[in-house]
């Protein structure tokens, strides 16, 4: 299917013992989906799974990931980036010796110049930090800032943004809502999966969908009113 990023049936392994269990997501470009859920839920492995980290793998046959009716599940991680897919994770690798400058540059081809002015404006970030090595010595806002950063300049088809919350104050959080809103609504218009265990972020941004997930298991898809139920009950009455 066209301008979607599709998961089905996806099981997942991880250290021998199976970590998520019959996966089912949609999620379409211009669209902004929610996955939450207690520690330890899996949620982190499931942006591992997408980005096809080897720990991660997938045993069931029938599993499948689509970019675009193409399945990728085969495919590499720098395999899957080409056909569009970003992911963001919590804790990003540092790259000594590479500036985010001259990392970027790399990609970017056309219009470098303005679109790492327009950017680094859009989220206040000092154009000195694009000259350190990638995530050397970022405090915790700074990293989630850069990733972001690169996540807007890449202009990806589908964007998976990983505890893109943790570290960031009231100001820098409204900064980057105002953003991901931005960019649903602009030209990329990329389909977007916030992955979260704080509903922080969500005071400030209006998704499509929000999803559950419970130990391997996806509990619950509905509007953004389940949020509500979620911040006055918990997670416990999703499993009774």
């Amino acid at each position: 299917m066209k301008n979607t990023l599709e998961i089905k049936d996806l099981d997942v392994v991880a250290d021998g013992k199976k970590i998520l269990k019959g996966i089912n997501l949609k999620i379409r470009q211009g669209e902004i989906h929610v996955l939450m859920g207690p520690n330890g839920a899996g949620k982190t492995s499931l942006a591992m799974a997408l980005a096809g980290h080897p720990n991660y793998k997938i045993r069931n046959p029938k599993s499948e990931i689509r970019i675009d009716g193409k399945d990728i599940t085969k495919l590499t991680p720098d395999e899957r980036a080409k056909l569009g897919l970003f992911i963001s994770f919590q804790k990003p690798v540092e790259i000594s010796g590479v500036s985010v400058r001259n990392l970027l540059r790399l990609v970017v081809k056309k219009d470098f110049e303005e679109k790492i002015s327009k950017t680094t404006t859009d989220l206040k970030i000092n154009e000195e930090l694009l000259t350190r090595p990638l995530n050397e010595q970022f405090s915790g806002g700074e990293t989630k800032k850069m990733e972001f950063l690169q996540a807007k300049i890449l202009s990806p088809k589908f964007l998976i943004l990983d505890e893109i919350d943790s570290g960031l104050d009231i100001d820098a959080l409204k900064l980057v809502a105002e953003n991901i809103q931005q960019m649903v609504k602009n030209n990329s218009m990329p389909g977007i999966l916030l992955i979260t265990h704080y509903p922080r972020l969500l005071k400030f941004i209006k998704p499509d969908c929000i999803h559950v997930l419970i130990r391997g298991y996806i509990v619950r898809s509905d509007g953004p009113e389940l949020l509500q139920k979620i911040e006055k009950k918990g997670y416990q009455w999703l499993t009774k």
